[in-house]
């Protein structure tokens, strides 16, 4: 069974890039019906390259298309139309965009009191609100670079972290919202940003720094909290993590392994002991495990309940039977015409719901350029003609039959 536990609500995502579009799959993998509002030659992410190649697939399934000129007044009064019906406005356009094309909280609420309006910004209101920014800028900008590259080189994170969190954090501003609109009867405009979502992130080095009295150095240069907590070689080339966090950890590591010389070393006898060792200790571990197979290092650790992970590129998902079994993969297309053509199997939302532990699932792949135009114009009260007219002036646009 799939869990649809928003159905009901509508919603209207004008969002962009990820952190728009990832808020409107949230909320669409969860039930709601949501409507992407998109330009009338398609959103740009259908057509990015390079590391932006799969952003729109990932992104925009189980969605509705509507494809419209918000710059002329017959494409804004679709919008109205539907505005009046919805109960989730989402966008993440440059500060003072959306209002200048006159779908901003304030023209929006004014035709519907109960509208929960989330604004996706770079920033939250102060100084710097009017700024435009990116994921990798506010990663420079709060720390977050620093702390991920080796000293001197900021690196950004290997996923766009930010955008993400920042569409979860802009949810769960919605759910709040939505909550409040049941006692209150009204909506609200709601707000997220990738800057204070990025410091958000940083929270625990900004508190380490005030405990320690200095500065925390970039993790690849941090001074470990454990002794044993680092990658180790295999002979056949495959990497293993393997991370020792208690006492226990280190004593079923040594006999799964046979390392009863290295338990019995009083040295090496407690944690805070082993973190000092470690000059010695890692170098010693590296030439015994890496003298053994991966499989086996990767059996063992699972035999004595050891953390412990393969090192693995994004790809090697597809084959990962935890995923497979537990419907972690959703087969979606990537040709973004929801043809069935070049599926891959795309991460689904992490959550799982009551007894059954039942899964948000794929209802519809990511659709075609204003694949339901024409149906969300009828139901809004828009005649075929009107549609075929709206259609020849350019203002809206209907997929290629």
């Amino acid at each position: 069974m799939t869990a649809t536990p928003l159905t009901g609500l509508r919603v209207l995502d004008f969002g962009h890039t990820i952190m728009g579009p990832c808020a409107g799959l949230l909320l669409a993998d969860l039930g709601a019906e949501v409507i992407k509002i998109e330009a009338v030659d398609g959103d740009a992410t259908r057509r990015l390259p390079g590391f932006a190649a799969g952003f729109f697939a990932t992104f925009n399934r189980n969605k509705r298309s509507l494809a419209v000129d918000l710059k002329r007044p017959e494409g804004r009064e679709i919008v109205y139309r539907l505005a009046a019906t919805a109960d989730i406005v989402l966008e993440n356009f440059a500060p003072g965009t959306i209002e200048r094309l006159g779908c901003g909280w304030d023209d929006l609420h004014k035709l519907n009191p109960g509208l929960i309006y989330l604004a996706m910004k770079g920033f939250l209101a102060g100084p710097y609100e009017h700024r435009t920014a990116l994921d990798e800028v506010v990663q420079m900008q709060t720390g977050l670079a620093y702390m991920t590259g080796p000293p001197g080189q900021p690196l950004r994170a290997g996923a766009s972290v930010v955008d993400i969190m920042g569409a979860t954090f802009g949810v769960v501003a919605v759910l709040a919202a939505l909550r409040e609109r049941d006692r209150t009867g009204l909506g609200q405009r709601v707000g997220a940003s990738l800057f204070e979502s990025s410091a958000f992130l940083v929270g625990s080095h900004i508190a380490g720094a005030g405990v320690t009295g200095q500065p925390m150095p970039p993790m690849p240069a941090r001074r470990g909290a454990w002794g044993v907590y680092d990658v180790f070689d295999s002979t056949d080339g495959v990497q293993v993590f393997i991370g020792l966090t208690s006492d226990r950890h280190w004593q079923r590591f040594c006999e799964a392994f046979a390392f009863p010389d290295l338990f019995a070393n009083p040295a090496l006898a407690t944690n805070a002991q082993r973190c000092a060792e470690r000059a010695w200790l890692i170098p010693d571990l590296r030439a015994r495990l890496g003298a053994q197979s991966s499989a086996a290092l990767l059996a063992t650790c699972e035999a004595a309940t050891l953390p412990y992970a393969r090192v693995s590129r994004p790809d090697d998902l597809l084959a990962d039977p935890h995923l497979l079994a537990s419907g972690g993969l959703l087969p979606t297309s990537l040709s973004t015409l929801g043809d069935g053509s070049n599926i891959v199997g795309l991460p689904a939302v992490p959550m799982e719901f009551g007894d059954n532990r039942a899964r948000p699932g794929l209802h519809t792949q990511p659709p075609a350029i204003g694949a339901d135009t024409a149906s969300l114009l009828r139901d809004a009260g828009y005649t075929d003609a009107a549609i075929t007219a709206l259609h020849q002036a350019g203002i809206i646009a209907l997929p290629t039959p």
